[in-house]
């Protein structure tokens, strides 16, 4: 058999576990809204841990960083840096107390829900604007997911990167449109370890290919010492920029939603070690792919696929080391991390359009008494195709990289959610109307930065330069905390509420009803 042959059976093994998986979460998924979005708050929390990690590190981890060091040098790697600090900030202080608020605040099961429970807004315009915002970032999130699989197929086999696009498409839409929560999740945990797997296998095959650890770091000496400098051909600027990514999260709605499906806000302690560790390994794994890459190409002539973004170095990498079956496992790990990403987008957008739009306007026509949940669940698997369709034909003519795209949504989503969530879980005084006018700041000040920065402040600026969450996270934080200081009444519910959340999601909390069972 050809290489590709052996390459296209693993692919086909892939892409039929995937569907088994999603086939599976079909018959454990309830016909009702929470189970379909929320998995029945019952995730585990090394299943929560994966699965925040794998849809979170999409082809931007494999693709995307590989790329831009192979390019660029270690000065990149600030991008990774950044992520890493800002995701065990997240895990530490948002996961248990979110976990915690979210079901206390009304049992809410998406983050537009709980921060209108959470701030008692019966206006209905913060869920709204909410929902509004996830829809826009999130389908050009999903597309440079759609993007990512496309060249995938173009680099790897040749196939054109229209089909190759439409075949990822499909295959995710489907485990996702039936197997909901659920479905992505476990798909998520089998794809992270795949992830890791492959990002552990690639470097250490290549580094002992290329002569060992002295005659890799020689041979990129040797094409340039700075390319192994976390400074040199950098800026201040440029390295606070990269490492601002780590501010992101606190605003992802498909990575938090994780932590509101954890048993218990005191398994998020477990989670974060199981997390970070997973995440440790597969950026280093990913660095040390983009160097090796470097020093082989150096020392054996040729260049990536797309010697231009470099972003085809680990696919490379891969088919010229492995046996071709061994190879196209590891390929697919390129697609696990594309696919466990717009998987989880999916879903969450999908609960948007049906929990944070739909049912507002059916409340409000008075149809939602009429509407069984088996009937939302209908309507939350329209909504997962109607995006996905959206996000292929955003997705059909490229203009921008797959960096480049994933960069502009989570600064949106960064600058947007981000300062509101820490606020409505530690600052008592947050109002419904400082969190809406701080939401619409960071959003539309993030959108303007990122997208008409050059053409205001001149492309050579270092205000144009500044990636666009910092100037949108910290509007967003003033704007929040001022209008609510003059717009804060105090509410005894909230208040009871948020005494409630901070005991509960104390790592040494014990319900009563445990310590009336043991007693």
């Amino acid at each position: 058999m050809s290489d590709q042959t052996f390459q296209t059976i693993a692919i086909v093994l892939y892409f039929a576990g995937m569907l088994t998986i999603g086939w599976f979460a079909y018959r454990r998924t309830k016909d009702n809204l929470d189970d379909y979005m929320l998995a029945g708050r019952g995730l585990r929390p090394g299943v929560a841990a994966l699965s925040a990690g794998a849809s979170d590190m999409s082809g931007w981890l494999l693709m995307g960083l590989p790329g831009a060091i192979y390019i660029s040098g270690l000065v990149e790697a600030w991008i990774a840096i950044g992520l890493t600090i800002g995701a065990w900030l997240n895990w530490k202080f948002v996961a248990p107390r979110l976990r915690a608020y979210t079901e206390v605040a009304g049992n809410s099961i998406t983050i537009p829900s709980f921060l209108e429970h959470r701030l008692r807004d019966r206006s209905r315009a913060l869920r709204i604007v909410c929902g509004i915002i996830i829809l826009v970032f999130f389908t050009f999130y999903v597309s440079s997911g759609m993007v990512a699989a496309g060249k995938f197929f173009e680099s790897s086999f040749g196939i054109n990167y229209l089909w190759g696009m439409l075949i990822v498409a499909v295959i995710t839409m489907i485990y996702t449109l039936f197997g909901g929560f659920l479905g992505a999740t476990l798909t998520d945990v089998a794809q992270g370890i795949l992830m890791l797997a492959a990002l552990i296998a690639v470097p250490i095959v290549a580094v002992i290919n290329a002569g060992g650890p002295a005659a890799t770091v020689s041979a990129i000496n040797e094409v340039d010492p700075n390319l192994l400098s976390l400074v040199s051909g950098g800026t201040v600027l440029g390295i606070i920029s990269a490492a601002a990514w780590g501010l992101g999260y606190f605003g992802q709605p498909h990575i938090i939603v994780r932590f509101m499906a954890l048993r218990t806000p005191q398994e998020a302690k477990a989670g974060r070690r199981i997390g970070i560790g997973w995440m440790v390994l597969t950026v280093l794994g990913s660095i040390a792919t983009a160097l090796i890459g470097i020093a082989y190409y150096h020392n054996n002539g040729g260049s990536p696929t797309d010697a231009k973004s470099g972003e085809t170095v680990f696919l490379d990498l891969a088919q010229i080391l492995f046996h071709p079956f061994i190879a196209g496992l590891v390929l697919a790990a390129v697609l696990a991390a594309i696919m466990s990403t717009i998987s989880s987008q999916l879903v969450v957008t999908s609960s948007a359009l049906v929990e944070d739009l739909f049912k507002i306007i059916a409340e409000k026509t008075g149809g939602v008494a009429r509407l069984k949940d088996k009937t939302y669940v209908t309507l939350g698997r329209l909504g997962v195709l109607v995006v996905a369709i959206i996000a292929v034909l955003l997705a059909i003519n490229p203009s921008q990289s797959i960096l480049d795209l994933v960069g502009f949504a989570w600064a949106g989503f960064g600058a947007s959610f981000g300062p509101i969530i820490l606020l409505s879980l530690f600052w008592k005084k947050l109002s419904n109307w400082g969190a809406l006018a701080g939401l619409i700041t960071g959003a539309v000040v993030a959108y303007v930065w990122g997208q008409f920065g050059a053409d205001i402040f001149g492309a050579e600026s270092w205000v144009a330069q500044t990636y666009e969450i910092i100037p949108g996270f910290v509007a967003n934080l003033v704007v929040a905390i001022v209008v609510s200081l003059f717009t804060f009444r105090r509410n005894g519910d909230i208040e009871e509420e948020f005494t409630r959340t901070a005991e509960i999601s104390l790592p040494n909390y014990r319900a009563p009803e445990v310590d009336a069972a043991e007693r």
